[in-house]
């Protein structure tokens, strides 16, 4: 693709944003739409927190994107001066010695990134505000954290319009035009959007605007319970990010006086992204209260400080689309984010990029060792979990990063 080509990117989540300061960077004319705006509370990369970890079982591909990932996040804050990473460590509750975290350990161990292996003793010394009587060992990943998310997202937005994109708020319409080039799509106002190249990142509007792709679009829960006062024992920097992955909750310390984040990484029902309510449930604070007896005693009687809905977007498999528009030549499709695709954010929009204008140095470099981000038939059970060589735990998949 000329040097010059004008690309439209469809959605300014953290993939779409990304995509865009990547296209820009490569010199590209540039325009980021969203019907919302980037870092908008509708979306799934809204809120205000994002895990960021390289812990994925078995697999070697996402730990290596992560830390690609991890430092672009960095790189961006030093370059802005914007606070986008809070280095919290994060920390794996186990309550085997073998499976999912004992995989991890072992691959993160293999390609030299830090983690640590913690006996309960050890991790009631560091964080004694976490209760261990049900706990085999814990993973730790001292150098990962959580992004701020919200921030995070229209802070690359900004980057775009640095770089001279332009970043646009309206409502795309499905293509209309069935030709193998797509040259322009309709907004919602009537206007028209003209490109030579298009990028729809749409996340949970995804299937919207590409009916054929196949994603579940789940209602998530968010809770944030206040610390007790003068309790420093749930900050960040004395409370690291965790993840109970066999009870499906994760969440993370206080972060800027928010109070302690304890999320369900279970699916909840099938919504629209436009029109579920975003009020949190009596129900789930209700079974998140229970699971904080069990590991943070002290949180479980504490008040709701806040809530938040959104949404997870998920393929069958959990694995990310990224792949050629199915009907058209000069068009992309990337979604399937999850709740762990923030974390992955800038280096799916370099991977995006390198595929939009044919840098195939650059594409293979990034490329994982299968075909697991192509439009096809996905099959549940045969993504990350299956990568892990883990049972499934109760509620579902190892997303967490919400």
């Amino acid at each position: 693709m000329d040097r010059t080509s004008r690309v439209a990117v469809l959605g300014a989540g953290v993939m779409g944003a990304w995509t865009a300061l990547h296209l820009a960077r490569r010199g590209h004319a540039v325009t980021l739409v969203d019907a919302y705006g980037p870092g908008n509370s509708l979306a799934s990369s809204g809120g205000e927190t994002r895990v960021t970890r390289s812990a994925h079982g078995r697999d070697e591909h996402y730990p290596r994107w992560q830390r690609r990932a991890l430092a672009e996040w960095q790189l961006l804050e030093q370059h802005t001066g914007i606070h986008l990473f809070e280095p919290t460590g994060v920390i794996w509750f186990a309550r085997s010695k073998t499976g999912f975290e004992a995989d991890a350990a072992d691959v993160l161990e293999r390609l030299s990134i830090p983690v640590e292996r913690l006996s309960p003793d050890d991790v009631a010394a560091r964080h004694p505000g976490v209760a261990t009587d049900d706990l085999a060992w814990a993973l730790h990943e001292p150098e990962a954290g959580a992004l701020m998310a919200r921030r995070g997202v229209a802070t690359v937005a900004g980057e775009v319009r640095r770089m001279g994109g332009e970043v646009r708020i309206g409502l795309a319409k499905a293509p209309a035009d069935t030709s193998a080039s797509l040259t322009g799509l309709r907004l919602a106002d009537g206007s028209s959007l003209e490109a030579d190249a298009f990028v729809f990142a749409c996340g949970p509007w995804l299937p919207k605007l590409v009916p054929s792709v196949e994603l579940s679009v789940t209602r998530q829960e968010v809770l944030f319970f206040a610390v007790p006062p003068g309790d420093r024992r749930f900050d960040a920097g004395a409370m690291p990010t965790w993840i109970d992955y066999g009870e499906a909750y994760y969440g993370m310390p206080s972060i800027e006086g928010r109070g302690l984040k304890c999320a369900p990484d279970t699916p909840g029902p099938l919504v629209d992204p436009d029109q579920q309510e975003r009020v949190v449930s009596t129900s789930v604070v209700e079974t998140a209260r229970r699971f904080l007896t069990r590991r943070f005693p002290a949180l479980a009687a504490q008040p709701l400080a806040e809530g938040r809905v959104c949404q997870y977007e998920t393929t069958a498999d959990e694995h990310f689309i990224i792949d050629r528009h199915p009907a058209h030549e000069n068009a992309w499709v990337v979604g399937g984010g999850s709740g762990h695709g923030f974390k992955h954010g800038p280096v799916v929009g370099e991977y995006v990029a390198a595929l939009v204008v044919g840098d195939d140095e650059a594409r293979a470099n990034l490329a994982p060792p299968d075909d697991r981000l192509g439009l096809r038939p996905r099959n549940p059970g045969h993504g990350l979990r299956t990568s892990a060589g883990t049972p499934a735990p109760p509620g579902g998949a190892p997303t967490s990063g919400g």
